[in-house]
């Protein structure tokens, strides 16, 4: 097949089907896609709730709990033990095909009439880590969000294997790190960015297996450097020791004149490391991944976004986790072991043939199902035959496509696209895809998505944030007992024990702004997921980079950046 031009029915702007996705399409036996990569990904961003939170109680055991969901949804939410335990059965929840309706509007029906459970975790991994969210495998851990084997963490996303950490994000196997960005298998590195095998760097970027550095960028094998300039140890630590970035005046000036430098510098036009015929950006130990986004470990994929565990095959429009997942198309959090997974969303733990469905575990041969473990051959949570199952599915299929559904925003949707943003529990305010599309509420609401108030915490602050202690040295126990006032936002939030702990262990003063506004400072560090065309500023050969036009940064191609920096 020859490449195709189509035109997107949500933005309109014009994408390319290129002739290896319609191979990849048939076999998946599906349509090509009628929304262009970037908004296909807004769309699963939309269904997912990472950090709101909100305090409600247990359908079930009358718990107070924290949920996702307001204590005003009309949806039935249980706190995580009561969802997964055997005191209720999802088959009981199921209901015949109404040939008269519309199949997605069943599926949001049995979605709403379905239990939920409070928090997307694995719940029976974690060991006293109530207040995360799209996590598993975690101890002694707090607000951290789409992480994997972490323990003793707090305020952190996008992780896999780290321990004693705080304000970070896309971190690995790492340990003993503060507000560290994309940085992976190293030792008490704070305030750094894209770093790899270091120990003891403060405020440095693009270092390879250096060891006390300060405000460095693109070093390999350094010792002992200051804005790339080398001292002695004695002059090192005495020179280190004037920036005094144990108070807040002194950290903020650091961090300051560490930003400006990096601008001096060369930056390599994507973040990669140890690939092979890869594009996109944060992509690491891959393999054939085109226009991929923060993925580690995968393999023959494409639009793939946040899959951080070994090993991904075979996947198109998979966004979130991976661990196993292979030819998975449209998926959002699909993992463990899946395979043939189409439209689904949460669908993990060895499930294989699974179609639009939600919350779908250890589990084959499931169309349209919500909420459900260990059944086979099931359709809206009712069982049925092989024979029955695959009957009913082509007759489904059929009335999709022969009276497609309409959405809020005008979209149609017929076979062959994912869950319409009607069906999401979130409102674009509350989901993920604010992070990496913002929207004004006008906006939202002109696209058909939902748009809400989101809740204040109600204490009020004891502490203005000009006047929270600016040396850590200084700064009493009873910190943990005020309520601090954001500096930024002016919202309140608090210091928790485990965070006064880390915080005087690494040195480092008491934030004055909130974990969420200290999130969306690291956000805005974070390139976005788009690509551009431009020069090198070196030779000027064309590359495609996230690094937009009109940002301030040395742009180099990697022929140029490795001869002069490696």
């Amino acid at each position: 097949m020859k490449e195709e031009m189509r035109q997107c029915q949500n933005c309109k702007n014009q994408f390319t089907i290129e002739p290896e996705d319609f191979v990849f399409y048939e076999k998946m036996k599906v349509p090509p896609p009628t929304f262009c990569p970037s908004c296909r990904f807004q769309r699963r961003l939309s269904f997912m709730n990472e950090r709101v939170l909100y305090r409600r109680t247990c359908a079930m055991c009358k718990k107070s709990i924290v949920a996702m969901y307001p204590a005003g949804s009309p949806l039935t939410v249980y706190c995580n033990s009561c969802w997964w335990s055997d005191k209720w059965d999802p088959l009981a929840y199921g209901r015949e095909y109404d040939p008269s309706s519309s199949f997605f509007e069943q599926l949001k029906d049995l979605i709403y009439a379905t239990p939920q459970p409070a928090l997307w975790t694995d719940y029976p991994s974690l060991i006293n880590s109530d207040y995360v969210n799209h996590t598993a495998t975690a101890k002694n851990c707090y607000l951290i969000f789409t992480a994997d084997y972490c323990e003793n963490v707090l305020y952190s996303s996008i992780l896999l294997r780290n321990k004693d950490m705080m304000d970070s994000l896309v971190m690995a196997e790492s340990e003993l790190c503060y507000f560290d960005i994309g940085c992976g298998r190293s030792f008490m590195t704070h305030l750094s960015e894209d770093c790899r095998e270091c120990r003891n760097v403060c405020f440095s970027k693009e270092c390879v297996n250096c060891s006390d550095c300060f405000g460095c960028i693109n070093l390999k094998n350094k010792k002992y450097h200051i804005f790339n300039q080398p001292y002695t140890r004695e002059e090192y630590e005495k020179k280190v020791a004037e920036f005094a970035i144990h108070t807040w005046e002194g950290l903020e000036k650091a961090r300051a004149a560490a930003l400006a430098f990096w601008l001096t510098q060369p930056h390599k036009y994507m973040h990669d490391r140890h690939n092979e015929r890869v594009t996109g950006d944060y992509i690491y130990f891959s393999k054939n991944i085109s226009s991929g986004f923060i993925v580690r470990t995968a393999e023959d994929s494409k639009y793939c976004q946040i899959i951080t565990m070994p090993v991904t095959k075979d996947c198109y429009d998979l966004t979130l986790w991976g661990d196993g997942a292979e030819q998975v198309y449209e998926g959002m959090i699909v993992g463990g072991g899946a395979q043939a997974v189409r439209f689904g969303l949460v669908c993990w733990s060895q499930v294989m043939d699974v179609e639009y469905s939600f919350w779908t575990m250890n589990s084959a041969h499931m169309f349209g199902c919500a909420n459900i473990r260990q059944r086979e051959y099931c359709i809206l949570n009712k069982q049925y035959t092989k024979e029955e199952f695959h009957r009913l599915r082509e007759r489904i299929i059929a009335d999709m496509n022969g009276r497609p559904y309409r959405d809020k925003g005008g979209r149609i949707y017929r076979y062959g696209e994912f869950l319409p943003s009607d069906l999401s529990l979130f409102s674009y305010n509350e989901s993920y895809a604010m992070d990496f599309f913002p929207l004004t509420e006008r906006e939202a609401r002109e696209r058909g998505y939902e748009w809400k108030e989101l809740p204040v915490p109600p204490q009020a602050p004891t502490l203005r944030g000009d006047a929270i202690p600016g040396n850590i040295f200084e700064t009493p126990d009873s910190i943990t007992q005020d309520v601090l006032e954001c500096l930024e936002c002016k919202k309140p939030f608090l210091i928790v024990p485990a965070e006064l702990a880390l915080l005087r262990r690494f040195g480092f003063p008491v934030p004055r702004r909130c974990f969420n506004c200290r999130y969306r400072e690291r956000m805005s560090r974070l390139n976005p997921p788009l690509l551009w065309d431009r020069t090198c500023a070196k030779c000027g050969a064309a590359i495609k980079t996230s690094y937009a036009p009109e940002r301030p940064e040395i742009v180099y191609c990697e022929p140029c950046y490795q001869a002069e920096v490696v």
